[in-house]
């Protein structure tokens, strides 16, 4: 149900490391760097570290949810609109994670950066 799991950190250079050391075990490798933010994963990135930018001890979390067609990613969309949930992003093309990554975010009751994401062409 999960697609991928972002985090944010105090420090990006120093859990970069850690997290290099604990996941090469595993499969894990880092897969994309965007300046300082950077995906984890042994196929695609399902593990995101950035920078922490909120202020305080809560950390924002990003979660991403598998949707198994684009109709779903609308469908998810249209709810959490109804809902009165904040847009961040309405449903459309990442291109730059994929040609057919197609995904739309939307912020949870708790401020929480929530996703739903097909990856399956049209």
């Amino acid at each position: 149900m999960i697609d991928h799991l972002g985090i944010q950190v105090r420090g990006v250079p120093a859990s970069a490391a850690f997290y290099d050391a604990v996941l090469a075990p595993l499969g894990g490798r880092r897969l994309m760097e965007f300046g300082d933010v950077i995906g984890y994963g042994s196929e695609r990135p399902d593990f995101w570290l950035s920078p922490m930018t909120s202020p305080g001890e809560a950390h924002e979390a990003h979660i991403a949810f598998t949707a198994p067609d684009r109709a779903a990613v609308r469908a998810f969309h249209d709810a959490a609109v109804a809902s009165g949930a904040e847009v961040l992003h309405a449903p459309r093309i990442w291109p730059e994670y994929h040609p057919t990554y197609f995904g739309a975010f939307v912020r949870d009751p708790d401020g929480n950066n929530v996703e739903a994401v097909c990856h399956a062409p049209e």
